[in-house]
C-alpha cells in the first residue's frame, strides 16, 4: 500500500467530503472509488487524518477503513484536477447503500 503522512501542499487543489453510505467505503464503493478516479489523468489522492494514499489504487482505498460520517479530503495535481475533484467528492457524496 502507498500510505504515507501528509505533506500539506498549498498549491494543490482540495475538497472535503463526508462519507455518507452506512456501510462506508468497504469493497463496492471502494472500487467504484477507484475505477472512477481512473478515469483522470491527474495525480489524485484520498486523505484521511495523517494517511494519504493513491484514490485509484481499491487496496490502499480500503485500508483507510473510512466508516459513515467518515470526513476525508480529496487532493488532486494535474491538468484535469479540478475536472477530477467535482466528480469525485460529489460521487463520495452520493455514494448510496447497496439494495438487498
Amino acid at each position: 500500500m502507498n500510505e504515507k503522512h501528509i505533506q500539506h501542499d498549498t498549491s494543490a487543489n482540495t475538497r472535503h467530503v463526508c462519507v455518507r453510505n452506512e456501510l462506508g467505503l468497504h469493497a463496492r464503493p471502494a472500487a467504484r472509488l477507484a475505477q472512477e478516479a481512473q478515469r483522470f489523468a491527474s495525480d489524485i489522492q484520498l486523505i484521511q487524518g495523517d494517511l494519504e494514499v493513491d484514490a485509484k489504487s481499491i487496496l490502499d482505498i480500503l485500508s483507510l477503513a473510512a466508516g459513515q460520517g467518515c470526513a476525508l479530503t480529496l487532493k488532486a495535481e494535474g491538468e484535469d484536477a479540478g475536472q477530477a475533484l467535482d466528480h469525485l467528492s460529489t460521487f463520495i457524496e452520493n455514494l448510496l447503500p447497496e439494495e438487498n
